[in-house]
C-alpha cells in the first residue's frame, strides 16, 4: 500500500464527534494522545528494563499515522507530497551542514 491509498483508506474509519466533524481539530487532539501513549509505552520498557514491544509499538505509530493522515487531509496536503518534502529538507540541511542544531529555517 502506497502513501496515497493509505490516506484514502483513512476516510473508512473517520468518524468525528458532530461538533468537530470536518475539522483539523480532532485529529490533532488524537495524535497528542497517541503519540503521549507511545512514549509512556517506551518509557516503561525502559523503567522495567524490558525487551521493546515491536507489536505494541506498531499499533501505536499505525494510531499515529492514522492522526497524521488525517491532519494532512483536513489541511489538503497528501502524505506523499509530506514525504518527499521532509526528505528533501533533511538532504539539504544535511548537504549544507545544519543537519544538527535548532530551528526551522536553517
Amino acid at each position: 500500500m502506497d502513501f496515497a491509498e493509505y490516506q484514502r483508506n483513512t476516510h473508512e474509519t473517520a468518524v468525528y464527534p458532530k461538533n468537530l466533524d470536518g475539522g483539523i481539530y480532532y485529529p490533532a487532539l488524537g495524535l497528542a494522545g497517541e503519540v503521549g501513549e507511545l512514549l509512556n509505552k517506551i518509557k516503561k520498557t525502559a523503567r522495567d528494563g524490558e525487551e521493546l514491544d515491536k507489536e505494541a509499538i506498531k499499533g501505536e505509530l499505525g494510531d499515529i499515522l492514522w492522526y497524521v493522515s488525517r491532519i494532512a487531509y483536513e489541511a489538503g496536503i497528501g502524505l506523499e507530497d509530506i514525504a518527499v518534502y521532509n526528505i528533501e529538507k533533511l538532504r539539504s540541511r544535511k548537504e549544507r551542514g545544519v543537519i544538527s542544531g535548532s530551528g526551522d529555517r536553517r
